[in-house]
């Protein structure tokens, strides 16, 4: 008899879904967390790194109504929104806690390691159980250069009390343009390094040219084609160097450069559990090498999108496996933001996808911003990119715009139920809202 029905090492989304799922099921259930109850997004990182941008989302929308008569106006406090910040996400532990106290779950603190098929060790103790499951997450990549101590991660960034005057990140993704899109409206230098020739490498190029237009018209320094080969601590600053010759001279550098699974430490090798270079291998039922050992979430080596939602589905998967389902995962589609200004985003078969099949896919391409201004509170440069199939379905779509995080989630309701033209035909939407132009528009796409 074990201790436990099922154990989960990890308390993020990848795990505590799975975890409240199988207590109110009646087994017996704990969670080993090594760090900060509920994980990196609930804690010190999307949901922190939201609310800390959603006050700069108010100014840049109310910036496009200067053409209009209104005159720009506003000031933002890093420093009392951060303690704002930190007062609201402080609150999210013992609420989560709470949460597993009320349906029965034990929280163990301690770092889990495996000891065979049915044990897990954290800390100095041992615990046995039927079932686990890995949710561990990963962690930002450290760039190997000398002088790379003197970098710092996206969760340093979030916790920031004071912006420092002169800041350069290294790479020129998705966390450092969410975040250098705050700093350079604090006023602050803004350097990017990044390797490749351009950013965001994963979504529409014409999209993604209109935010680095709109970044570098705000004072934000883009260096493309340049590799970081070091950086050097000053007398009262750091230099950024690059093999080519580049050389920057900033107060705080942030290495963006990636995220890698946290596989180590917890004894997979031993059970023969593999792991590549994503994260740890799974089947089509999101078991490990050991049937009775899972894994969840960003942790997992896989080509779906690592993302909150996406662990969130795994996880309550996994729940449904252990309860008795035995049908594969299979996964909706999976959409995705870039929380920039204006936000891109994307679902489905992406643009450059269809680009490349033109005998499966039609492109249409809606202006909306130029068509309904008084719809888009004047952001005349919001764009929707709408991708068909040969049955006059639709496929994939992109966003550009500040709208986009919220419309997206439309769209995949769209592509997810095979909408038609008929169908949408046959609703009414309600106006002036910004949804019904945008489903006027996809009706005649479908159509």
């Amino acid at each position: 008899m074990y201790q436990y029905d099922v154990t989960l090492i990890g308390s993020g989304h990848a795990s505590w879904h799975a975890a409240v799922d199988l207590a109110k099921a009646g087994k017996k259930v704990a969670i080993i967390e090594k760090d900060v109850t509920a994980g990196t997004c609930t804690n010190y990182g999307c949901n922190a790194k939201f609310l800390l941008e959603s006050p700069f989302e108010f100014l840049d929308g109310l910036a496009r109504y200067e053409k209009a008569g209104i005159a720009k106006s506003g000031e933002i406090s890093w420093e009392k929104l951060m303690a704002y910040k930190q007062e609201e996400i402080g609150s999210y532990v013992p609420i989560m806690e709470g949460i597993f106290a009320h349906v029965g779950i034990d929280l163990l603190k301690g770092q889990g390691r495996l000891v065979d098929a049915h044990t897990v060790a954290y800390g100095d103790e041992t615990i046995t159980t039927e079932f686990v499951v890995i949710g561990t997450g990963q962690r930002p990549a450290r760039l190997n250069v000398p002088g790379n101590e003197f970098f710092h991660d996206s969760r340093e960034f979030l916790d920031l009390e004071t912006l420092p005057n002169r800041m350069t990140f290294i790479g020129a993704g998705i966390i450092s343009l969410e975040c250098a899109t705050m700093v350079s409206k604090m006023g602050k230098e803004v350097h990017i390094v990044e390797f490749a020739d351009r950013a965001l490498a994963a979504y529409p190029e014409s999209y993604v040219a209109t935010v680095i237009e709109k970044m570098t018209a705000e004072g934000v320094q883009f260096h493309f084609g340049q590799a970081v080969s070091e950086a050097i601590k000053t007398q009262d600053a750091y230099l950024v160097r690059t093999a080519s010759g580049l050389a920057i001279e900033t107060d705080y550098i942030v290495d963006a450069t990636g995220r890698v699974s946290n596989v180590e430490g917890l004894g997979l090798e031993e059970l023969g559990i593999e792991t590549d270079r994503g994260g740890i291998v799974v089947n089509e039922f999101m078991q490990t090498a050991v049937p009775t050992i899972y894994a969840s979430g960003d942790v997992v080596s896989k080509t779906i999108p690592k993302l909150t939602p996406t662990a969130s589905f795994e996880s309550s998967y996994i729940a449904r496996h252990i309860l008795g389902e035995r049908e594969a995962i299979a996964y909706p589609v999976v959409p995705n933001v870039v929380f920039t200004l204006p936000r891109i985003a994307q679902v489905g078969v992406t643009v450059e996808e269809a680009k490349q099949q033109l005998d499966l896919y039609h492109i249409v391409e809606i202006p909306f911003g130029q068509k309904l201004k008084f719809q888009t509170k004047l952001e005349e440069e919001a764009h929707i990119t709408f991708i068909v199939g040969k049955d006059k379905t639709l496929k994939g779509a992109a966003l550009l715009g500040h709208e986009a995080g919220e419309l997206v989630n439309l769209i995949t309701f769209i592509i997810q139920q095979k909408v038609t033209a008929k169908d949408l035909d046959q609703m009414i939407f309600a106006f002036p809202a910004v949804t019904n132009g945008i489903l006027n528009d996809l009706k005649m796409a479908l159509a």
